[in-house]
């Protein structure tokens, strides 16, 4: 596949605003929370270039194999905490929105487990990624060589 257009060279001022917003959201949700909930909302938006990257992000932040592997099967698994199950499920209703919004059972069992102010930068950085995986999907972004990818995860050593 070939990439359709680049938007950061075309817009660069648009593209840059969206930095800026995922850039609020990396330092107000906690790291691994936020790739957690990246990588679920790029699997359920089947976005190539995001999962691929917040595997690799996930991986390179000591993250086990098996809790990335189960984050599609989140539900049934017992690696994720009540939080981290609290936040797939907003995630999930968010990016679904056209599928009954979100129903006041699934806001109340994340409002049961993050602060109001949480809930606001999780919602920000629900549909950051929402974003970008649509920029990316429609652009189709190409994911980097799986060599290039592999470095990136490997631990750094002195």
């Amino acid at each position: 596949m070939t990439q359709r257009i680049n938007i950061s060279q075309l817009t660069p001022d648009g593209y840059r605003k969206v930095i800026n917003l995922d850039g609020y959201a990396a330092a107000n949700v906690e790291p691994m929370l936020r790739d957690l909930i990246n990588l679920r909302v790029s699997l359920i938006n089947g976005c190539t270039f995001c999962v691929d990257m917040h595997s690799v992000d996930l991986q390179a932040a000591g993250v086990p194999d098996r809790k990335i592997f189960s984050v599609t099967t989140w539900r049934e698994s017992t690696f994720f905490t009540p939080r981290e199950k609290a936040a797939f499920e907003l995630a999930e209703r968010i990016t679904l929105i056209s599928h009954g919004g979100v129903p006041d059972d699934v806001w109340e069992r994340a409002r049961n487990e993050f602060t109001e102010r949480e809930l606001a930068d999780l919602v920000l950085a629900i549909g950051t990624i929402n974003i970008w995986n649509r920029v990316a999907i429609s652009t189709l972004m190409p994911t980097p060589p799986l060599e290039q990818a592999a470095e990136a995860a490997a631990p750094v050593t002195a």
